[in-house]
């Protein structure tokens, strides 16, 4: 691409587009500057949605309608199904919608409603801490408007544990073990919860994370606690003031760095790995993405036009 187009620069970013810049610039430039996705939508997306949007409308109904553990399941069942809609899941994945829906069941066996010792906390308008969304300005101005660069995020609830206060989060995953309970100690998603909960106003201790393994033939759970110290937020907020720094002066020379190592094979394989071996990358974008534009404020997607780099006409 020529140096002399630039896209816009993001005005709200969150741990997702963050993560992926520290991983692969060119990839972070690709995905979220340019807005390229892969054509389809992903099992693992779109199960997660479902699974986040039936979780919520259970325990809505549960703690601010007064509804009982049955009925408010059958309502986050509801929920679930509405949102998985005519989705086809693929047949070696097990994130089916009936699959989910065994889940969900599981899940409050698991962690059942009436007895759970993490309970949403209670707000002043008398409705509970049930799904924590945030948009926060961040101490880094947008290259083009001025206006502070938007930090965002969503988690399940805030929860009252133990004496402690704490943001949960719920994961599926398809394994648990060591390597569950570990990944998440250092994990920016979690300080940038934490950081986002004190500039709201709540003194969070850490974030309670719980995992559903989703398995074809059985289900697993676990729970951990991950603390952050004001120290490590600080740090935390510093390396992401840096980060957009070394973005904004990629985005203005037009160039991105390239990983070219461990990245570009992790889960799987990137993406993008046609795009970055070929000398000719607008020969590989077009016919396997397309251009859609992910709003981490709404939790919309829009289908953007065709490719619309005035130097390349």
């Amino acid at each position: 691409m020529s140096a002399l187009y630039r896209p816009p620069f993001p005005a709200v970013v969150d741990n997702t587009m963050l993560n992926t810049f520290r991983g692969c610039p060119r990839k972070a430039e690709l995905s979220y500057i340019e807005h390229w996705k892969y054509k389809g939508k992903s099992v693992h997306l779109h199960a997660g949605a479902a699974w986040a949007h039936g979780l919520e409308a259970i325990r809505q109904a549960f703690f601010d309608n007064g509804q009982s553990q049955d009925d408010s399941i059958a309502l986050g069942v509801r929920a679930l199904l509405d949102f998985y809609g005519s989705f086809e899941c693929p047949p070696e994945s097990a994130k089916s919608a009936e699959r989910l829906v065994e889940a969900l069941d599981y899940y409050f066996e698991a962690f059942p409603l009436e007895t759970d010792a993490a309970r949403p906390i209670k707000l002043p308008s008398g409705k509970h801490a049930i799904e924590f969304s945030f948009a926060e300005p961040l101490d880094f101005l947008n290259p083009e408007t001025g206006d502070p660069v938007i930090y965002c995020g969503r988690s399940d609830f805030i929860a009252e544990l133990n004496n402690g206060l704490y943001i949960a989060d719920d994961k599926t995953t398809s394994a648990l073990g060591s390597s569950w309970y570990n990944q998440w100690e250092m994990r920016g998603q979690f300080t940038g919860y934490c950081w986002a909960g004190h500039r709201i106003g709540f003194q969070v201790d850490g974030v309670l994370v719980r995992g559903i393994a989703i398995l074809k033939t059985k289900f697993n759970h676990a729970q951990h606690i991950t603390y952050r110290p004001q120290w490590e937020i600080d740090r935390w907020y510093a390396q992401t003031l840096r980060d957009l720094k070394r973005l904004q002066d990629m985005w203005e020379r037009g160039e991105y760095d390239y990983n070219l190592g461990e990245t570009c094979a992790e889960y799987g394989g990137c993406q993008f790995s046609r795009v970055c071996k070929s000398p000719e990358p607008m020969e590989w974008l077009p016919a396997y993405f397309e251009r859609r534009r992910w709003d981490p404020l709404t939790r919309t997607e829009m289908l953007l036009e065709e490719w619309n780099d005035p130097s390349s006409n």
